[in-house]
């Protein structure tokens, strides 16, 4: 691979610059691997572009991987980042109560800074701070919090919107990971040009609301009825908004404009299947049969032969039924395809 080769020695010298910076071989690893000849590797980390950087901690590999520059500067700076606290230290309480409620806070309250809650505390923030803000407050300042012991609470996003408390084991990473990842990372998150691309990587299909930006309502139904009908198939399909007007190109895919929004639909990655009719969003059970029809197949066969005979077709045809259903959209994005169809619009735009 030319790209490979040409990164090959920029990936090396930046390794260079990091080591005499971080000597300690325990701070920062470098390493390379030949996907022709550890192919069970690059299958397991699902790597289908070369050359990919990505960043792994305490041996878990990060959602984002480094997109940045491909210059020794640029990459030994993204290091120097990623070896910076992510959490800020809070000298006074009255910092609490001026937080930006617009973001996902998570506070750690703790008697001293040389511990294992803290120490569990710390790894878990150098995980996920791309998605939450993390704070801490240690000894005297921390006491009023920590009437039952070291205490992490979880400031969700709203001016009066209620605390929530881990009541889990503080040593316990497992237990403490799942619990501030469910508060970080929102069940129906926003898709953009920005983070299209690692989305597509996760490897699970789209289920997508399709909304004018302004129209919270139809975003707020939405993101009801998923939590109602469909948190048992978390892990199974990703729970997605998105922009009528930046992402017309995947309408139209579906013979859609921002006229015709709100519009739910799924990409299988291999075709784009639209749910009925919006209204019927909150009919019982109508939303998880729609997923449950992807998972089982019968969205596409029902596409490519017409409805089953004892059955009404749960995805609206919007092609003959003899034909196949629309292209994927967002599929190209993973490997070559789909970055450009998603960064030529957003030239468009």
């Amino acid at each position: 691979c030319r790209f490979s080769q040409m990164l090959h020695p920029i990936f090396e010298e930046a390794s260079n610059v990091i080591k005499e910076e971080y000597p300690d071989k325990n701070q920062v690893v470098f390493a390379r691997v030949d996907c022709d000849q550890h192919s069970d590797i690059a299958q397991r980390y699902r790597i289908s572009k070369y050359p990919t950087l990505k960043l792994f901690r305490n041996g878990m590999m990060m959602k984002r991987e480094y997109r940045g520059q491909r210059s020794v500067t640029a990459i030994a700076d993204y290091i120097r980042q990623q070896k910076s606290n992510p959490i800020r230290e809070v000298q006074d309480l009255e910092e609490i109560s001026s937080l930006d409620r617009s973001r996902r806070n998570i506070v750690g309250y703790f008697e001293q800074k040389d511990s294992d809650n803290y120490r569990t505390f710390e790894r878990v923030a150098n995980i996920l701070h791309d998605d939450c803000v993390f704070l801490s407050a240690f000894g005297a300042i921390s006491k009023a919090e920590r009437f039952s012991g070291d205490n992490v609470i979880y400031k969700p996003p709203g001016e009066n919107a209620p605390d929530m408390v881990y009541l889990g084991s503080l040593t316990n990473f497992d237990l403490i990971y799942a619990w501030t990842q469910d508060k970080c990372v929102p069940l129906v998150r926003e898709i953009t040009f920005e983070n299209g691309e690692e989305l597509t990587e996760e490897g699970l299909p789209f289920l997508i609301l399709f909304h004018m930006k302004d129209d919270l309502e139809s975003l707020e139904k939405f993101q009801q009825e998923v939590a109602r009908q469909l948190i048992s198939e978390k892990g199974t399909i990703n729970f997605l908004h998105a922009d009528c007007d930046k992402f017309r190109h995947p309408l139209l895919h579906i013979q859609k404009t921002p006229a015709d929004c709100p519009v739910i639909a799924i990409d299988s990655f291999r075709h784009m299947y639209v749910f009925p009719d919006f209204s019927d969003l909150s009919v019982p059970g109508k939303l998880k049969q729609f997923v449950l029809d992807l998972h089982s197949g019968k969205l596409h066969r029902e596409f490519h032969h017409g409805p089953d005979p004892t059955d009404v077709a749960p995805g609206q045809p919007i092609q003959d039924l003899a034909s196949s259903p629309p292209e994927s959209s967002f599929q190209k994005l993973a490997p070559s395809e789909h970055r450009y169809t998603l960064l030529r619009e957003k030239d468009e735009l």
